[in-house]
């Protein structure tokens, strides 16, 4: 009867001493990770840069009156078309043919001046200076007739070039200053002023010479690659975008997109780069063109490291930076790793 507890207590200690080395093997067993590994490609790519922007013009400006006063019209609505020479707005004309009126008073008055002081000087009445002096008045308001006459011409807008009007910044009625603008427009030359405005790095811009051919690809004519080349460089960066800016001239044909649409474009370069080359599954924590990738750092570990990244399509990364043609990429189950990790190589 004594015998039995003991029996019991003995199995149950046996029992104890067999489940812990279980759960270790499981333990660690769980720890590793399996991945799958990619090297490391080095080869020679296309020097082409492909790139994306919005359609513009060549040239754009801001159309306003010379002298200040009262809109009367406003001939043109955002987004219309004008030729050359068109009318676009008019100022009130009250004011400026009151002014106009004053000036040729004025004129009128000193001519009669410089007549009278010529007949009294040959009287003997008037000294040459006195004489010379209302020659003087006369001229100014000959001038000042001038300069009245000149911005009663610019009371009225007319299109210096063909184009269209993208933003109206004022309105009928309004009162508004010397030389503030009224209407911006983009002008347009039987379509031959057509950009693509793109944003490229620094190493992108270095590459760019201006006359590089180029393609580009509207969102509105998806089936109607345009032919167009580099017609400047911008040699400021754009702070708001972090880029620098190219200009590509549209060589169009049959088409006339809106401003403002969007466009990719390929710069054929002409020269090869000799680049590294990894799987897309490979990066981890990638921001714009950085990221990180694990690569097998000896039996069992991975080690995580920066890369620079030049370009990319949907499988494969082309790296600037931080690999060797040796190495091996860890290419999943990466977000899963540290380099306290242990991994297991699988096929």
């Amino acid at each position: 009867m004594k015998t039995i507890p003991l029996l019991i207590l003995g199995a149950a200690a046996f029992v104890g001493c067999k489940q812990t080395p279980k759960q270790e093997v499981h333990f660690d067993e769980r720890e590793v990770i399996p991945v799958k590994v990619s090297v490391v490609s080095a080869l020679d790519v296309s020097g082409n840069i492909n790139a994306t922007g919005l359609v513009s013009t060549e040239h754009e400006a801001k159309y306003g009156f010379k002298i200040g006063g009262v809109i009367s019209r406003i001939l043109v609505e955002e987004g219309q078309s004008f030729k050359k020479g068109q009318l676009l707005a008019v100022l009130n004309a009250t004011e400026i043919a009151a002014g106009l009126s004053q000036s040729n008073l004025n004129v009128e008055k000193a001519q009669r001046d410089y007549d009278r002081a010529v007949n009294l000087y040959r009287d003997s009445v008037y000294t040459k200076e006195q004489l010379q002096n209302t020659k003087t008045l006369l001229d100014i308001a000959k001038k000042g007739e001038e300069t009245v006459s000149f911005n009663e011409q610019y009371s009225r807008i007319y299109a210096a070039s063909d184009g269209f009007v993208a933003h109206r910044l004022a309105s009928e009625g309004e009162v508004i200053g010397a030389g503030s603008p009224v209407l911006v427009i983009n002008e347009t030359k039987q379509d031959k002023s057509f950009l693509l405005r793109i944003g490229l790095t620094d190493m992108e811009w270095a590459a760019v010479s201006a006359g590089q051919k180029a393609t580009v690809t509207l969102d509105g004519y998806p089936d109607r690659p345009i032919d167009a080349y580099v017609l400047r460089k911008s040699q400021t960066s754009d702070a708001a975008a972090a880029s620098f800016q190219v200009e590509l001239k549209l060589k169009l044909s049959g088409i006339k997109p809106a401003v403002g649409m969007f466009g990719k474009a390929q710069i054929v370069t002409g020269k090869a780069q000799h680049v590294m080359s990894i799987p897309y599954d490979a990066l981890v924590e990638a921001d714009g063109y950085s990221a990180h990738a694990f690569i097998l750092n000896g039996p069992g570990k991975v080690k995580k490291v920066p890369i620079e990244i030049a370009s990319f399509d949907n499988k494969t990364v082309y790296l600037k930076d931080g690999l060797k043609p040796a190495d091996q990429v860890v290419i999943s189950n990466s977000a899963y790793l540290n380099e306290e990790s242990t991994i297991k190589v699988i096929q």
